[in-house]
């Protein structure tokens, strides 16, 4: 079965900190949403080949790859798909961040630490 095939799922969390990524799918979850967390850049760019997502949580620095350039890569695969940056790394003025979005290559940038209003304010202006 491609990717195109398969039912849509909401949200992809791509996060190598486990709890950063279990209080997202929790969120996610106890907000309706369906979610899967992937620790790496490779993984997410394998489960977006199989699985078809309704937006992506992408951490800035992964192990095997910066969230920015994964980013790219995501947007090459699901062009419209809303990618939101989550980052301790960035800062919401850095000049990077700036242009991702200018560039649409982020829809979204969150800085970490997060609240879950933080996210659920994503949510709400991408339904």
């Amino acid at each position: 079965m491609t990717a195109s095939s398969q039912p849509l799922l909401d949200c992809l969390i791509v996060d190598d900190e486990p709890g950063i990524a279990w209080v997202m799918e929790h969120l996610l979850l106890t907000g309706g949403y369906t979610a899967v967390s992937v620790p790496t850049g490779m993984a997410a760019l394998a489960a977006l080949r199989q699985q078809r997502f309704r937006l992506a949580f992408l951490d800035a620095k992964l192990p095997d790859i910066d969230g920015l350039q994964l980013a790219q890569q995501l947007r090459e695969l699901e062009p419209a798909m809303p990618i939101i940056l989550v980052s301790g790394y960035y800062y919401p003025d850095d000049p990077a961040i700036l242009r991702a979005l200018e560039s649409d290559t982020i829809s979204h940038f969150i800085a970490k630490p997060f609240t879950n209003g933080d996210i659920l304010a994503v949510l709400a202006g991408l339904a």
